[in-house]
């Protein structure tokens, strides 16, 4: 048991064996990063929330005294990643008990806390010396909610992890991944899961037209459709070698 536990440490990809779930390369490869901010722009059902509550659980399993934020635009995706990641504990052998627990978080004997909660700059504020931070569903967010976080990972130097599918050219995922950042950015498209079959892509794209198909499938930041000027119209138009008038 010792010896499977120090390999589950160690090894985070062992980790996830244990708890049930084989990793596609690139959940490997978030599950190892250490990178201190990644931004995945992940498809619908392509794992994404899954790798996160993988790493969330074991930063609070192997971290001691460790704070987890699992972050949302509402309480119910919140309370449901939070769900994911319970249900990663009960399969894992010899981790940590919990002494309190909660439907929204949970706190072990080492000392570490995971706490589910809406994400708004009011919900998150208070908190501090966050290991890994969690925002999921990150382009629906207000840009308020990064300010709000980024402070709390500064005397840590923790992780903060943004997953999405695009949601229009707009707000400040948008804005990082298309930026200069240092950011580890991993797409991944329903091309690049073996999970989702060409026939259930036919059909999606027939039901949800294009514009849909393209941002929940193809991973495209797209316009909204209530857009009069196209962005890469309105961005074509602006010059920072003309003075303003005023």
């Amino acid at each position: 048991m010792l010896a499977a536990d120090l390999a589950r440490a160690l090894d985070p990809v062992t980790f996830a064996r244990d708890a049930g779930i084989t990793p596609d390369p690139w959940q490997a490869d978030v599950l190892t990063s250490t990178s201190h901010k990644a931004l995945l722009l992940c498809c619908r059902q392509s794992g994404k929330s899954t790798t996160t509550a993988l790493c969330a659980l074991h930063e609070a399993t192997y971290s001691p005294r460790a704070l987890i934020l699992l972050l949302s635009p509402s309480q119910r995706q919140s309370s449901e990643l939070f769900r994911k990641v319970m249900a990663f504990y009960s399969a894992i052998p010899g981790a940590p008990e919990i002494y309190q627990e909660s439907a929204m978080r949970a706190e072990f004997v080492n000392g570490s806390r995971i706490i589910a909660l809406p994400g708004s700059g009011q919900t998150v504020r208070g908190y501090s010396g966050a290991s890994l931070v969690v925002i999921d569903e990150a382009a629906q967010v207000d840009d308020e909610l990064l300010a709000a976080v980024r402070p709390m990972l500064a005397t840590t130097r923790g992780r903060l992890i943004a997953l999405s599918t695009p949601y229009g050219k707009r707000g400040w995922f948008y804005e990082a991944w298309r930026g200069a950042g240092d950011w580890q950015r991993i797409c991944v498209t329903a091309d690049d899961c073996p999970r989702i079959s060409q026939e259930f892509l036919d059909e999606e794209r027939a039901e949800l037209g294009e514009w849909s198909f393209r941002q929940e499938y193809l991973c495209e930041f797209v316009d909204t459709e209530e857009q009069f000027f196209a962005t890469d119209v309105i961005e074509a138009a602006l010059s920072d070698e003309v003075q303003p008038l005023w």
